[in-house]
Formats: C-alpha cells, sequence, structure tokens
C-alpha cells in the first residue's frame, strides 16, 4: 500500500505537490492521520516534514483504534517476506555459522554453533515457513554438536541457544531439540563452580572448565541473573533438580546482598567475593537491564508463587519511579535516566526500551494499574526515539534535554548513533496491542519495518546494522546482521500484526529476554 502510495505521489504535478503541502502545514501534524486518509500518497512527504522540523516532534496518534490500512495477512506476509530475504543471506553465504555479513556476502563466528540458526528455529515455526524450519532441524540433528573446544559467554549460550532450542521443542514437540537442549545445558554447569556460587562469564564447553573475562574476575548482574528461565525449565523437563537450584542460588544471593538503591542494582558483581563492584551507577540499560526483566518473568513462570521475586520486582519499579524517571523538554516525553555517584544523567540506551512491554505484562497479571500507565508513556518516548531521526531508526543511546527553551527533546551523540536491528521497542509494542488493542502501535511498528527495509536492507540477502540513524543519504552500513533480528526483532514484529490472541498466549507463555516462548507452569494441584 505505501508503495503504491509513494508511486502515486510521484504523479502528480509540481502544483499538486506544493499544495499538499501548504494543506499539510496549515492542518497541522494533528490531523496527520485524517489527511494521510484522503491524499494517500503523502506518507513519504510528510514523514520528511516530521523528521526535519523545527521541534523534530511528531504528536502521538491519541486513542487512534483505526486499523493498518493494509490487511492483518498483508502486514504479516511482510513480515514473512523479510525473514525470507534474511534467510537467503544466511542461507546463501553463511549457512551453519553464527552470523551474516551481507555486504561482504561472508558471515562471523562468535561460538561457531549455528547461532543464528538456532535463534530463529521457533520464529520460523511461528511464521508457518516449514519449508525453511525443516532444513534448519536437518543441520541440527546432522552438524550441530556441542563436544567443542570452544569458550562460549554463559548468558549468551543459554538466551540463545538454549533457550531457542527448549522453546523450539515446546512449540513442535520434537525431542531432538530437547535432547539438544539437556547436551548443552549440562556443558553450561562448570560456569558455576565459583567461591561465590555466582557463576564465570565463559564456559568452555568441550573441556568442561570455565572462567571470568581475561581482565576482570566480575561478571555483569543482568548476565547472571538473566539465565533462570531457561535453566529451571531444563529442570523441570529432565526432572534433575541441579539446573534450577544454582540459578536459584544467584538470585537468592543478589535478594539478600548491600549497594542497591531502592531496589535498583549495580552493573558488576565479583564471582569471588560474591559482592555488587563498580557501585554508583543504576541503569536500567546495559548490564542491569535483564534483571528486572527475569524478577518479573520468573514470578510468572512459576505460577505467580514465588512472592520474593515480585517483592524485588514491585521495590525495584518503585525505585525507578523515585530515582529514574524524568521528563524531557519541550514535549514531556517520559524517560529513565540513570544515576552515577548521585548524579541524574538523562542518557537512555535503547535497550530500555524493553520496559514499557515489561510493565504492561505485569499490569496484566494483576499488578498495579498505574504499571500500565508508565507502560504507555514510556512506549511514546521509545516510538518518538525512532521518529525524530532522519532514518526514522532508533540509535543506540540517547540523552534527553531537560533544560526549559530546548528546542528538541533528544541529543544524539556520534558515538551513539548507530542502530543494531534490535528488538526491544516492537517487542513492548507487541505487549502493548496484545493488552491494549490499540491498533496505533501496528502502526507504530509497521513504520519501523518500513524503516528498517529502506535502510537496512541487503539487495542480495540480509539486513545489516547501520551506523548513522541521523544520515538518511549514506546511513553507513556495519555489515552485519545480528542472530537476534531473526530470533527476535522480526518475531515481535509478526506477533504484534496478528490478531490472534492465541498465537503463542500470554497466559500460557512467558517470553526469555531472546524472545523464545516458555510455557508458563502449570499450577501445582
Amino acid at each position: 500500500h505505501f508503495a503504491r502510495a509513494g508511486c502515486r505521489w510521484k504523479q502528480l504535478s509540481k502544483l499538486q505537490r506544493s499544495l499538499i503541502l501548504l494543506v499539510l502545514v496549515i492542518c497541522g501534524m494533528a490531523s496527520y492521520p485524517i489527511v494521510t486518509e484522503h491524499l494517500r500518497g503523502t506518507a513519504p512527504v510528510i514523514k520528511h516534514l516530521m523528521v526535519r522540523g523545527r521541534s523534530h516532534y511528531e504528536k502521538p496518534q491519541a486513542n487512534h483504534k483505526g486499523k493498518l490500512s493494509n490487511s492483518e495477512a498483508s502486514c504479516l506476509e511482510a513480515v514473512q517476506k523479510a525473514f525470507l530475504h534474511s534467510w537467503k543471506g544466511y542461507k546463501d553465504f553463511a549457512w551453519g555459522h553464527d552470523e551474516l555479513r551481507p555486504l561482504s556476502k561472508s558471515y562471523s563466528e562468535w561460538f561457531g554453533l549455528g547461532l543464528t540458526l538456532i535463534d530463529a528455529l521457533d520464529t520460523m515455526w511461528i511464521l508457518g515457513l516449514k519449508e525453511e524450519f525443516e532444513e534448519a532441524r536437518s543441520w541440527v540433528a546432522t552438524e550441530l554438536t556441542f563436544n567443542k573446544n570452544v569458550d562460549v559467554n554463559l548468558f549468551e549460550s543459554t538466551i540463545r541457544i538454549l533457550g531457542g532450542l527448549l522453546s523450539t521443542y515446546h512449540l513442535t514437540g520434537d525431542t531432538l531439540f530437547l535432547e539438544k537442549a539437556k547436551d548443552i545445558g549440562s556443558r553450561l554447569m562448570p560456569a558455576f563452580n565459583t567461591p561465590s556460587k555466582i557463576p564465570y562469564s565463559d564456559v568452555n564447553i568441550g573441556k568442561g572448565t570455565a572462567h571470568p573475562p581475561r581482565w576482570t574476575s566480575d561478571s555483569t548482574v543482568a548476565e547472571v541473573t538473566s539465565i533462570q528461565l531457561e535453566f529451571r525449565e531444563l529442570s523441570r523437563l529432565t526432572h534433575e533438580p541441579k539446573y534450577q537450584v544454582v540459578v536459584s542460588e544467584v538470585m537468592k544471593r543478589v535478594h539478600k546482598l548491600e549497594g542497591k538503591l531502592d531496589g535498583l542494582v549495580p552493573m558488576f558483581i565479583n564471582t569471588n567475593s560474591g559482592q555488587f563492584t563498580h557501585q554508583g551507577i543504576y541503569t536500567m540499560g546495559a548490564r542491569a537491564d535483564s534483571y528486572y526483566e527475569y524478577l518479573l518473568k520468573q514470578w510468572i513462570q512459576g505460577g505467580m508463587t514465588e512472592n520474593q521475586l515480585l517483592a524485588d520486582y514491585l521495590q525495584a519499579i518503585e525505585g525507578v519511579k523515585k530515582n529514574l524517571l524524568q521528563k524531557s523538554s519541550p514535549n514531556g516525553l517520559t524517560f529513565v535516566g540513570e544515576i552515577t555517584h548521585g548524579q541524574f544523567s538523562p542518557k537512555m540506551d535503547h535497550l530500555v526500551c524493553f520496559l514499557p512491554g515489561i510493565l504492561a505484562l505485569g499490569a496484566h497479571n494483576g499488578l498495579p494499574t498505574d504499571h500500565m500507565d508508565l507502560a504507555k508513556q514510556l512506549m511514546e518516548t521509545c516510538y518518538q526515539m525512532y521518529i525524530q531521526m532522519e532514518t526514522g531508526l532508533s540509535p543506540e543511546i540517547v540523552h534527553f534535554n531537560m533544560h526549559q527553551g530546548s528546542v528538541q527533546d533528544m541529543n544524539v551523540k556520534l558515538a551513539d548513533r548507530h542502530n543494531l536491528l534490535r528488538p526491544e521497542t516492537v517487542e513492548s509494542l507487541f505487549y502493548l496491542y496484545r493488552f491494549t488493542g490499540d491498533h496505533k502501535y501496528q502502526h507504530w511498528g509497521w513504520k519501523i519495518l518500513q524503516n528498517f527495509n529502506k535502510y537496512t536492507k541487503v539487495s542480495s540477502g540480509g539486513y545489516t546494522s547501520i551506523n548513522n540513524v541521523r544520515d538518511p543519504d549514506y546511513p553507513s552500513p556495519r555489515d552485519k546482521m545480528e542472530s537476534f533480528f531473526l530470533g527476535e526483532t522480526l518475531k515481535y514484529l509478526y506477533l504484534l500484526f496478528s490478531d490472534d490472541p492465541n498465537l503463542i498466549s500470554l497466559d500460557h507463555y512467558v517470553f526469555n529476554t531472546e524472545a523464545h516462548p516458555l510455557p508458563i507452569w502449570p499450577s501445582a494441584t
């Protein structure tokens, strides 16, 4: 629809275009949905006005309940096409390797375990791409081995590989994936052999040894507290308590530690002493983010019976509200900053955009209704992080303006202008749409998908991360397609565009932090 609209715009005379632009300017941005309804074909120009305008601000579409101009089927098909285009690049140039480098038509290795393929298994199943799935399954059956002399990151291999195999097993019932999950799960266990029971960051899955990074004996708090869903589920399936025991011990120890700020945790923890280190920095972004996510999700996974997890989560959200929430100038966007040694910093990672979805998920499960109110405010901010950029794609980090007289809400430093095809904003859009039914969240996701197609799609196959979201003429491609683009970003877009609440029902599944759905445990009778 949008492509055809663009064609119609180009067919208009110069006078017609000028008149339409004049109407748009007079009507103002608030009337944008109505204008576009009558003048199909102005979308590219409206976008141009929005991002080049003085304030760079697109007013939220108040209570916009209208459905996408595209049918649900065509939106879902657009995601399937994006996936198949990505898969073509991976299959042609990186098959069986970790990540595609789409520009150089080659690949990069991280662990040497077919990371993209494993991460994408359940996405293919959910998208109904059975032929591609069967081809990938065959690789898992005949080529995938974990008996390798290779160091892997405990957290990344847990959320991507163990999580991906467990979810694929649940969706398909195919025991091949459970057997592979048991294999990798058992090989990750040496990470927990530390003086403090806080796991090392790295494991050699062939030798059965583990160690911290070369430069420190610390692990990041997010990493050691975001492996629980997967190990707990592995214990439930295998009837071997050891997996759940080691990860539950981590949560118990972190729960008792001093050094928190109103439930907010520092970013590092020492594997020898078991104490927080590098204290004084509190963030909902990198190195802490998924700690909060897994407090809530473990509570949901376990049937909402583990009250200590819930208490820690609720305290942390109050800590966010008390210490990290501020509003930008001039448009009053609610954002989540950071505390650095007592000083507030208006810095917000794109990673923080997981938070609207988590808040909404909590509210859906009976937590305070003001969590949903905050979720909606932060969702608007995360969308603005996209639409205020010239490419319509969010940078990795934004700094918000707080002083009166600002003409734009956010600044982006040169070093922070990259986009890695991250999923967090579309992930939260999915939750907000599921729980509110407000179609504006689908509209926002559609725009984001269109901008991924416009600025990151590589013609020979695959999508690439880019270095500069502020330069639409040359966004400076990085030549890398992260596995999470297939594992998370496209999966959440597909689920966002689906109007079937039973397609991975949020009353029956909880998503790990890599978007792999795991079952909510049946209540004990």
